[in-house]
């Protein structure tokens, strides 16, 4: 017997039940169904908070109340059909958004179904088994990084225009951590003995939650991030006593205040301007992470390295975002020249004597090789 033929065979005798106890009030039953209104309330103030990463509580509010709920708010939950929910994700695959953003819309109409279904109000979620809504798309990466030569222009950007924001920007390149989780670095996630970053926190509209799958990753530093960032913990005990903080801030990157930066503020204010200073065309931060990940693969490095320093959940992810960039057999290492070691050849990031160095001696982080 079918899924479907089961909950049918159970709502039957349901009513059969009320027959027999000589409930006939059919219509006043009906008015007493909660709404998916009713539900979606209940759904946000109670599920969300306790399944769900506090930055997503207010992602599931704003598809709640600008998408699904003046859609399906209004209707009792017993009337919303298996076709009605395939419908309405499909109208906004057409509309050109993301796969991604209808899959979320997906789980928010899911989930307040769950809580209906959890209340015995209907017997199966409407939303599940719906079969193919929005055409696969690829994972391929389709993005368009910054090569070896226009990073180098954008890291001299920063060293030269920008020099308080240089050893992030240099995090950013040389690890291919998110800009939330380089945000939420602190002081002790660094081990410049083993030459690694814990990196354990993520920073997303102001709210510090888990990194992106929920798991905490060692990333691999090259010797010139060490000496940057190893500089940079001097720079801000010096900043400390100056400004008289007491202590050291435990963040990593900070503002001229002492105070965490701000996500938007960096990405258009600090790197935007960097992108111009340097005559660059417009990408977004995150292409940084795909470029450090093209290098790697250049480098010979295998996909399964990539993966761990990248943190993705699974093989899988990397080798359908970066697997057509991976070369055959050794060929890419065999050719590959001196200075295209990134991470594991500390002779990669060695100083070149006469090498300049940031006019500020406040923000002197190093060596501008290797970038």
């Amino acid at each position: 017997m079918g899924r479907d033929q089961r909950a049918a065979l159970n709502i039957a005798k349901k009513i059969e039940a009320r027959l027999t106890l000589g409930d006939l009030g059919i219509v006043d039953e009906k008015r007493q169904i909660p709404t998916y209104g009713d539900y979606a309330q209940r759904w946000i103030e109670i599920t969300v908070p306790a399944t769900c990463k506090p930055s997503s509580v207010g992602d599931y509010r704003g598809i709640l109340k600008n998408h699904v709920g003046p859609v399906f708010g209004s209707y009792r939950v017993t009337d919303i059909t298996r076709l009605m929910v395939k419908e309405f994700l499909m109208k906004k695959s057409r509309k050109g958004l993301a796969s991604s953003t209808v899959t979320h819309f997906k789980n928010v109409i899911g989930g307040v179904l769950n809580v209906a279904v959890d209340d015995g109000a209907i017997a199966v979620n409407p939303s599940h088994r719906l079969g193919r809504i929005i055409r696969e798309k690829s994972l391929r990466l389709v993005a368009d990084p910054l090569n070896r030569e226009e990073l180098a222009a954008l890291l001299k950007a920063f060293r030269e225009h920008l020099p308080r924001h240089y050893p992030m920007a240099l995090t950013l390149a040389r690890t291919g951590m998110r800009l939330g989780e380089a945000m939420a670095l602190q002081w002790g996630d660094i081990d410049f003995h083993g030459r690694f970053i814990h990196v354990q926190r993520n920073i997303s509209k102001g709210i510090i939650g888990t990194p992106k799958n929920g798991k905490s990753r060692r990333v691999d530093m090259s010797g010139q991030l060490s000496e940057v960032l190893s500089n940079l913990r001097n720079q801000r005990r010096i900043e400390t006593l100056q400004n008289g903080w007491g202590k050291v801030p435990e963040w990593v990157f900070i503002s001229e205040t002492g105070t965490p930066l701000i996500e938007g503020h960096w990405r258009e204010r600090v790197f935007g301007k960097a992108l111009e200073k340097a005559g660059l065309r417009r990408v977004r931060i995150h292409d940084l992470r795909h470029g450090y990940a093209s290098m790697l693969i250049q480098a010979g490095e295998s996909l399964a390295y990539i993966r761990d320093q990248l943190g993705h959940h699974s093989i899988k992810v990397t080798v359908d975002i970066y697997g057509h960039l991976a070369p055959e057999g050794n060929k890419a290492a065999v050719d590959r020249p001196d200075d295209d070691a990134i991470i594991r050849n500390p002779a990669a990031t060695k100083k070149e004597k006469g090498s300049a160095i940031s006019a500020n001696p406040l923000y002197s982080f190093g060596s501008p090789t290797g970038a």
